[in-house]
């Protein structure tokens, strides 16, 4: 692997490109006095490498690199290059000119994991919960000072105690590879907080470490991350990193050139067909400037050492990657559900225990892909934007339009099958584990915000309102933003229970954005990546809105994991007995089967939900969900079935029902408003 290896006789470094006609790697030892040391090219390879007696973790260093004059190159052989594989990057200061530079350093990667292993958590079990690492705990009281917003602070036992109150097994972290905020955005003051903008694949952000790790140095800052990984660990709770390998922060041509573009920018980068002989410009089909040419196999190379390194040496159990269609273009730019680098993420042995969770599309042509990224066996999932813009509708535009017009614009058809685990999209084989299921996620509105705002209010980003997406699904409920008034308070705190509800008792894989169980709010902001702290961080405050929705999350949690029928694990076959399949039966509120005409037209928004288990590792369990989605009152005649005695409504979204009585079958149950309902069944 290229980069430091300490492992031998003498420390050895080594680098590929192709372009390049000269390399220098220059180390700065403890003493401070730089030493200068010239690579040599492996015969007929991209490899460069050299001998470095004396280097010690600690040390410092940087690269520079020499090679042809063209449109493509960016070669300047008095220009520090960070190493695309250091373990450390930190930052070396500022300057007034080229802004922040920062160097690699060579880190010492032993640490006793103390028998600490990872948690097997079945992926029908799992409930994943999307966190940056700065706003996860920055406003935490519960925590000392100097360990808010960092990893320490993720992982510490105030914080772990709550994932587990809310049964979170699965934490995914926003980006936490090295990263650097776009060189506009600084100018304009502000700072990229989302770190969708990777200087370096190996590296943790060192700004996301403790003070006295940041002090100590980059040993101490991964050493750092590593503890987080084993406390999560000893907690029970997996580890997912939201990994940014279709661009880099090296932006577009004119940007910032801090590595790759320097050391082998015409083969790293994907070009548009050339028509200037002067200068040729990127094909970017990730928004930011640039997009890795992942067909190069070097950048494939790059790839793969880095989620393997994270994988083993880091120890971390999945990857969520960041617009993943971009990583799956060939030399021409077309997406391929087979690309070589899909084909080596699934199959490479080191790799075989990973969660593998795809971002399905890019910006690029023909780049939305959403359930495009597996066949039966694989094991990617993939974000589901469809689930998304379908459970915003029915429980809130459609609740609008109702209120406006007396008619909402659709029917429950839509619903029933994204709470089944859109087999249309996914495909019978791949089964509803394939989705991953979702109502907000770290880009948008915060639930409380989707239910408080029919528009963004994105003004302190500095862009007048232009960022951030206008298709938001949202509905104030008759007033924009925060407010006194109780009735809307409570129409909003129903709202917030159905979504989650809804995303919670389907099948598919759930994924919870940090803050909703705690009525957290940025004010109408629906793309806050640069949003100071005063506004983005989870609010731990005491608030009885807050508590109310957090134990509503909580019990729906419990009850996901005490009913198999709830989370299968496949799609049933027509006439076939299938192992971890749900049987599910569709009845109207009458309490009959479900007819043609109650799937589809707008009048009919009820339905009851029957869902049966075909045991495989747990016992039988049944279940039976009514969705209610109107604002009028409706009488629901639950299922007559001969098989069963009756109903407990063990959760409902409306407050103040009786949760114990058993229901007979057949009995009239009264929803009195937009609502989702949870039955036992005996």
């Amino acid at each position: 692997m290229p980069g430091f290896s300490l492992g031998g006789a003498v420390p050895r470094f080594s680098l590929r490109s192709a372009t390049a006609t000269g390399v220098v790697l220059v180390v700065e030892g403890a003493d401070g006095q730089p030493t200068s040391h010239p690579l040599e090219r492996v015969p007929d390879t991209d490899v460069w490498t050299v001998e470095i007696p004396g280097v010690v973790p600690g040390d410092r260093y940087h690269l520079l690199v020499d090679g042809p004059v063209g449109p493509r190159h960016e070669f300047d052989p008095t220009r520090p290059l960070l190493d695309p594989y250091a373990r450390g990057i930190l930052p070396t200061g500022s300057d007034e000119t080229a802004g922040p530079r920062w160097t690699s350093v060579v880190v010492d990667q032993a640490f006793d994991w103390g028998g600490v292993v990872k948690p097997q958590v079945p992926l029908d079990r799992a409930v994943v919960y999307e966190a940056n690492v700065r706003t996860l705990t920055a406003a935490n009281p519960h925590l000392p000072e100097h360990l808010r917003g960092t990893y320490a602070g993720v992982a510490h036992e105030s914080t772990i105690a709550h994932l587990h109150r809310i049964g979170v097994t699965t934490l995914e972290l926003l980006p936490v590879h090295a990263f650097d905020t776009e060189n506009w955005l600084r100018d304009a003051g502000r700072e990229n907080a989302w770190g969708y903008n990777t200087l370096g694949f190996f590296a943790p952000h060192a700004a996301h470490a403790s003070a006295p790790a940041q002090q100590a140095g980059a040993d101490a800052v991964l050493r750092e991350f590593k503890g987080m990984v084993r406390l999560l660990h000893e907690a029970g709770v997996q580890v997912v990193l939201d990994v940014v390998y279709n661009h880099t922060a090296e932006e577009g041509l004119g940007g910032p050139t801090t590595s790759l573009r320097g050391i082998d920018g015409a083969n790293r980068y994907r070009w548009a067909p050339s028509v200037s002989p002067y200068r040729d410009s990127y094909y970017d089909t990730s928004g930011c400037g640039n997009t890795l040419d992942t067909s190069v196999e070097a950048t494939a190379d790059l790839i793969v050492d880095s989620l393997v390194y994270w994988a083993r040496e880091v120890q971390v159990d999945g990857f969520r990657f960041d617009l993943m269609a971009a990583l799956a273009r060939d030399a021409e730019h077309r997406f391929d559900p087979s690309h070589p680098l899909l084909e080596r993420i699934r199959n490479h042995p080191d790799l075989q225990d990973t969660l593998v969770i795809a971002e399905p599309w890019d910006v690029g042509p023909d780049g939305w892909k959403t359930g495009a990224f597996g066949a039966a066996g694989e094991r990617t999932s993939e974000w589901n934007d469809g689930f998304r813009n379908t459970v915003r509708q029915f429980w809130l535009t459609d609740i609008a339009e109702e209120r406006r017009t007396g008619m909402p614009q659709a029917g429950i058809g839509g619903l029933a099958a994204a709470m089944s685990g859109s087999r249309s999209v996914f495909g019978a084989d791949r089964g509803p584990l394939a989705s991953v299921n979702f109502v907000t996620a770290h880009d948008g509105f915060t639930l409380l915000d989707l239910v408080s705002y029919d528009d963004k209010h994105n003004e302190a980003n500095g862009e007048d309102n232009r960022d951030g997406s206008n298709d938001n699904r949202s509905f104030n409920h008759g007033v924009e933003g925060d407010t006194a008034d109780r009735g809307v308070r409570a129409a909003r705190g129903r709202s917030m229970r159905n979504l989650m509800a809804t995303l919670v008792l389907s099948a598919g894989v759930p994924m919870l954005t940090a803050g909703d169980e705690r009525s957290r709010t940025q004010h109408g902001n629906n793309n806050a990546y640069v949003v100071s702290d005063d506004l983005t961080p989870v609010d731990w405050s005491d608030d009885e809105d807050a508590e109310t929705m957090t134990e509503a999350v909580a019990a729906l949690a419990r009850f996901r994991q005490a009913h198999p029928a709830l989370r299968p694990t496949r799609f049933g076959v027509e006439g076939q007995e299938t192992p971890g399949a749900s049987r599910m039966s569709w009845y109207g509120p009458d309490g009959h089967p479900m007819t043609l005409e109650g799937w589809d037209q707008p009048v009919h928004r009820a339905l009851q939900y029957f869902a049966e288990s075909t045991p495989e590792h747990e016992p039988f369990d049944r279940v039976l969900v009514v969705v209610h989605g109107s604002g009028r009152t409706r009488d629901m005649t639950l299922p007559a079935r001969e098989d069963v005695l009756g109903y407990r409504l063990v959760w409902s979204s409306e407050k103040h029902r009786d949760h114990e009585r058993l229901r007979p079958a057949g009995q009239v149950f009264t929803a009195y408003g937009p609502g989702i309902h949870l039955f036992e069944v005996a």
